[in-house]
């Protein structure tokens, strides 16, 4: 199986580094012999990352591919407009097995027309653009990483190495994915329906305003964090406030707090289990053990009973 991780100059490295890593892995320690991987570009050669480093890689058209990665980049205007790329893209799926977009490569690969109509993936920050870049394409805001037939998109850095993850998995079972997973030291089967929760949760907010917000909320999550009481914490109508607040953080005040609940609600979960799931329902603010089911599903793809069940083995 020859699998293609596709550069251009500006690209992310950790895009690239992440998934060819989690290949390598499955290659050399755990019986995936039949991976061939290639790191290639347009032309072949040396080519920088947004990070300053340059990799060696071939020429795209050089050989068929089972998987091409595209790996996404903080600059794609320039990749995404030259002719030749998307030419090349194009001759290059009409023979894949899977297509696979890391991050804001869904923006490259969309221009090549194989994403219409496909539901698809990015990293948040970029996801309002490529839905207004490319309205013939649904959109998926805050998933991991999504599979619509033979494409695949994820969000971008880390999730790049879930999205793998699960591409090892089909190929070669469960056991050789968890075994690649251990080894890099991350969290085996992490959802793709997953939330990109943890982006959220260290953010800070551009405004002073949004900023108290956010710790407000992580400081007060067992108590009434309703949208006026938000807003009038930072002397805002409630109006005003989640206009504000959407606009720095890229979701609502109440996805937000849902957000936060969870993930301190997920921590309990997993750290402790003589604490029961009542308690931790009460103390992290959704007082129903219900409610909390309802949003560690949203949030995390999976209830908190099931995630206790995972970590205990």
């Amino acid at each position: 199986m020859d699998v293609g991780f596709f550069i251009f100059p500006t690209f992310q490295l950790l895009d690239l580094s992440g998934p060819l890593s989690a290949f390598e892995i499955a290659q050399r320690y755990h019986g995936a012999a039949n991976y061939r991987l290639h790191v290639v570009s347009l032309e072949g050669g040396f080519i920088e990352s947004s990070g300053g480093l340059a990799v060696a890689s071939d020429r795209l058209e050089d050989r068929v591919y089972d998987t091409l990665y595209i790996i996404g980049s903080d600059e794609m205007d320039t990749v995404c407009s030259c002719s030749e790329t998307r030419r090349a893209l194009l001759a290059v799926s009409s023979s894949a097995r899977r297509m696979v977009c890391i991050c804001t490569g869904a923006f490259l690969l969309a221009e090549t027309g194989l994403l219409e109509g496909r539901k698809v993936t990015t990293h948040w920050r970029f996801a309002e653009a490529l839905k207004r870049k490319q309205p013939g394409l649904k959109v998926e805001f805050d998933r991991i990483y999504l599979k619509d037939g033979s494409f695949w998109t994820s969000a971008g850095i880390t999730a790049g190495i879930d999205l793998s993850l699960a591409l090892i998995r089909e190929d070669f079972g469960e056991d050789v994915s968890k075994k690649v997973a251990q080894d890099l030291v991350v969290f085996h089967r992490r959802p793709g329906g997953q939330s990109q929760y943890s982006a959220l949760l260290s953010k800070s907010g551009e405004s002073d305003r949004i900023a108290r917000t956010l710790s407000y909320a992580r400081e007060h999550l067992d108590e009434d964090l309703s949208l006026d009481v938000l807003a009038a914490n930072v002397s805002l109508s409630p109006r005003q406030f989640a206009r504000v607040f959407k606009s720095e953080t890229g979701t609502t005040p109440a996805k937000a707090v849902e957000a936060l609940r969870v993930e301190a609600a997920r921590i309990r979960v997993e750290a402790n289990f003589s604490e029961s799931l009542e308690e931790i329902s009460d103390s992290v603010g959704f007082k129903d053990l219900e409610r909390m089911r309802r949003s560690f599903v949203r949030v995390l793809g999976q209830g908190p009973q099931a995630l206790r069940r995972a970590i205990r083995g």
